[in-house]
């Protein structure tokens, strides 16, 4: 509930980033930046539930994390772009737990089409990278979110791409084996459009849908396109993940009580130039 004051000594303002008690589905959950969400949101109080695909081993992630941080946390593995997958993901998921708080997706496919030219590019390989990108955030959304808007509310936090923002310079992959594929750019710019409806669409329901968009993360990329990028980003560095998740403490808590239909770019200013 909030508070109606203007005296901000009324407010604790620490206590409105704890998650304490909170549950938080996190797909994708045993990527990159989505280890780095499940962290965060626990160490922050919250329990999640790791979901991503069972070849990733959700699970096990959950029982480590449990253990870490001694509250319980549920692995379940999921196809995002199936939608019997997703339901059964609800389902169990409400069996242990009866309630969900949040709803983080970010899950994501690119990196088999990354060599792929567009005048070359499978028909086949652009279904893929839709069918997870945005058809798999629209079921999430749909299955779970619906769920959260007939229970009460929560919070949902979608992750589209600085190229559904801006497009790639090409240039970032001179002299490197990398590219970014036009699925990944259209398929993230409609998670984008998705997450900016549903803002609206549910706001009467106590949801408040956000975005966060990451750039740059590293991972062990090539010397040559981590000198590329340092030459396009005002901070003249890559990214980590830990620094993209500090972002979802917010866009979880009750410190963003006012904020929904917002994308917050965690790229290092590359898209003010």
């Amino acid at each position: 509930m909030v508070i109606r004051t203007i005296d901000p000594n009324e407010i604790d303002f620490k206590s409105k980033f704890d998650l304490s008690g909170k549950w938080i589905v996190i797909t994708g959950a045993c990527g990159l930046i989505g280890k780095a969400f499940c962290e965060a949101v626990a160490q922050f109080g919250a329990s999640v539930v790791v979901a991503d695909m069972e070849v990733s081993d959700p699970e096990k992630f959950a029982d480590d994390l449990s253990v870490k941080h001694q509250k319980e946390m549920i692995g379940l593995s999921v196809d995002v772009s199936n939608k019997e997958s997703v339901k059964k993901l609800l389902n169990k998921t409400l069996e242990k737990t009866k309630r969900i708080d949040g709803l983080v997706n970010a899950h994501q496919n690119k990196s088999h089409l990354i060599f792929e030219k567009f005048e070359e590019l499978n028909e086949d390989n652009w279904d893929k990278v839709v069918d997870v990108n945005l058809k798999g955030t629209f079921l999430m959304c749909q299955i779970i979110g619906t769920h959260m808007a007939e229970s009460g509310g929560g919070k949902i936090v979608n992750l589209p791409s600085t190229y559904s923002v801006v497009a790639p310079n090409q240039n970032l992959y001179k002299g490197t084996n990398m590219g970014c594929p036009a699925a990944y750019s259209a398929s993230k710019g409609g998670v984008e459009a998705l997450s900016k409806y549903l803002s609206s669409y549910w706001a009467s329901k106590n949801i408040l849908v956000n975005m966060i968009t990451p750039h740059g993360v590293w991972n062990h990329h090539e010397k040559q396109f981590e000198e590329n990028f340092a030459k396009f980003s005002p901070l003249e560095r890559m990214s980590y993940n830990h620094e993209v998740a500090s972002s979802l403490i917010y866009l979880l808590s009750d410190a963003s009580s006012y904020v929904t239909g917002d994308n917050l770019l965690v790229e290092g200013g590359w898209t003010v130039w």
